[in-house]
């Protein structure tokens, strides 16, 4: 005899004695149930009441089956109890419930076949065993119901999951209306008129969602996590976010109509690609100038071909100390004050180089097109950032 199958050690006789009281002890449980259990207090019938009898009679049949041997029982019954886990998830209960009807079902079970097993003369040791075994049989049942709970609960969330995923998917495409309605209702969403799309690094989507409320959808896009904000310039919302992001970089595109969700997602991805070292949360808005040259980057390197072709013989410090100088000379309207205050130099030094910039880059700085073009270069090579110090005096 094993400590969790008690009932091995039982005479098959008792399976006998207590086989006629069956329908007896069901019909008090049912009623003990009914009156205990507030989830279960209504009457019998339906789906619900032919549930709730069957397990019961199948519970007390199935014991006998193995009172009698080990191996009578059938295993398909075990279905039964996987079964009901799974219902209370369905019916929104939690678990409470049935593990309440489990144990008021002991208790009723036990005092009848005490009566019964005291009648038939059953000896003491009988008797002790008898009642290990009913609750031990319970509590089997009890864990299989809670597997049946479990797996409906990931069922649920795998499923949950697959809903998100089509329903940001139609979002970022810009869906038709019904289709957007369709998928939010079956997931529960309430479709607000404008979101923003929060990008970060994929292992840190569900997190971040949970620390952001129900009404957020996470899910994966093309290996970034992306987390749709409703709302997101509602008040307290940004902080809301920004304390949801820790010092870990995540970012967030601008809050726009739903329609336009792909473009909040686009800017945010573009910025936390730019920014994987930041600490905390980057907004796109903040960076729309970075953006802008990096959305444009086939066009901007076109640019850079052909307004600093005349750097291209200079050696790697001095270009990088001209880039520096072009960007300030844009920057600053030529301004030689000003621009020896933003690469911190001499103004003298400032009128040095703006006559080399002349000598490389001529009328280019006089036309306002060039001017523009030559800092989206710029910025978009990064050269101003590598330059080495100021120029000999």
């Amino acid at each position: 005899m094993t400590n969790s199958e008690p009932w091995v050690a039982l005479p098959p006789r008792v399976a006998d004695v207590l086989e006629p009281e069956l329908p007896a002890i069901a019909d008090a449980i049912l009623r003990a149930i009914g009156e205990e259990v507030p989830e279960y207090a209504r009457p019998f019938e339906g789906a619900f009441g032919r549930d709730v009898r069957s397990g019961v009679a199948q519970a007390l049949e199935r014991f006998l089956a193995l009172v009698r041997g080990p191996d009578a029982g059938d295993p398909a019954l075990s279905r039964v109890y996987v079964a009901l886990g799974r219902e209370e998830l369905r019916a929104g209960r939690t678990l409470d419930a049935l593990q309440s009807a489990y144990r008021i079902g002991a208790r009723v079970a036990w005092r009848r076949i005490a009566e019964v097993s005291a009648d038939a003369g059953f000896d003491h040791a009988v008797v002790t065993r008898l009642a290990e075994a009913i609750f031990a049989y319970i509590d089997e049942l009890s864990a299989e119901s809670v597997e049946g709970y479990a797996r409906a609960q990931a069922e649920l969330a795998g499923e949950r999951g697959r809903l998100r995923e089509e329903l940001v998917e139609a979002l970022l495409r810009a869906a038709p209306a019904p289709e957007v309605g369709a998928l939010a209702e079956r997931l529960g969403w309430v479709v607000p008129r404008t979101a923003a799309a929060l990008a970060c690094a994929p292992e840190r989507t569900a997190g971040l969602a949970r620390r952001l409320g129900l009404d957020v959808l996470p899910t994966i896009v093309d290996g970034t996590g992306c987390v749709v904000v409703p709302d997101a310039a509602g008040p307290g919302r940004g902080a809301a976010v920004g304390v949801a992001a820790g010092a870990r970089p995540a970012a967030i595109g601008p809050e726009l109509p739903l329609e336009r969700l792909a473009d909040s997602w686009r800017l945010a991805a573009a910025t936390l690609a730019m920014h994987r070292d930041a600490t905390g949360l980057v907004a796109a808005e903040d960076h729309l100038a970075e953006l802008l040259v990096q959305e444009a980057s086939s066009v901007v390197e076109r640019i850079a071909q052909r307004r600093l072709g005349a750097f291209d013989d200079l050696t790697p410090k001095a270009r990088g100390r001209m880039a520096a100088t072009a960007l300030a000379y844009v920057q600053h309207d030529g301004n030689a004050a000003a621009m020896a205050r933003a690469l911190q130099i001499h103004p003298q030094t400032a009128r040095y180089r703006i006559n080399g910039l002349r000598e490389l880059l001529g009328d280019q700085l006089d036309d306002p097109d060039a001017r523009f073009e030559l800092e989206a270069a710029l910025r978009s090579a990064g050269m101003a950032s590598r330059g080495e110090g100021p120029a000999p005096t």
